[in-house]
């Protein structure tokens, strides 16, 4: 299983680590793609790495996309690729996760519409069928409220890509 996580600019740094970190555990591969570089600063100034750059990712090679939040969304939500890509998983039924603000670009692009969804806590009108709670999973999309539930985020990625059973292992050697 292989997930792809697009790293822009101000990207939320507890949210991307968390999830890359937890769903390694759990024997995903996680491939990072920045954007407009490969090397890619946070909201918070940590600068991270990437694998490659989006331009030169085949997003066809991946089971799942996963966009976190932080000010570098509204980067992830102009882009052409993301776009693209976002239509192309949706059309697939491929698992599309989104935390924090980054579930507005699904609403943007119109994978909400029938969806019920979870955001960013003040940001419930930008998209069409919000829900309250940390994790809220319709079909194949899965969405999170922020960094403080981005364990059980990746947790519920986990459990939903692979088996509760294995959720709950990496759950109890997290200690949470």
């Amino acid at each position: 299983m292989k997930a792809l996580m697009p790293l822009a600019e101000g990207f939320e740094e507890i949210e991307a680590t968390t999830v890359i970190d937890v769903l390694r555990r759990a024997g995903l591969e996680v491939k990072t793609a920045g954007i407009p570089s490969t090397i890619v600063t946070g909201a918070h100034g940590i600068k991270l790495v990437a694998d490659e750059k989006l331009d030169d990712v085949n997003y066809r090679e991946f089971d799942m996309l996963v966009l976190v939040g932080g000010p570098g969304y509204k980067i992830l939500a102009k882009s052409q690729k993301v776009k693209e890509m976002l239509k192309w998983f949706d059309e697939q039924k491929k698992t599309i996760a989104a935390i924090c603000a980054a579930p507005t670009i699904l609403a943007e692009n119109g994978l909400l519409d029938e969806r019920r969804a979870t955001v960013c806590p003040g940001m419930e009108r930008q998209i069409p069928r919000p829900r309250d709670g940390p994790v809220v999973v319709d079909g194949n999309i899965i969405t999170s409220q922020g960094p403080g539930t981005a364990i059980a985020f990746a947790l519920k990625i986990v459990e939903e890509v692979d088996s509760k059973k294995k959720a709950l292992g990496i759950k109890e050697d997290l200690v949470c």
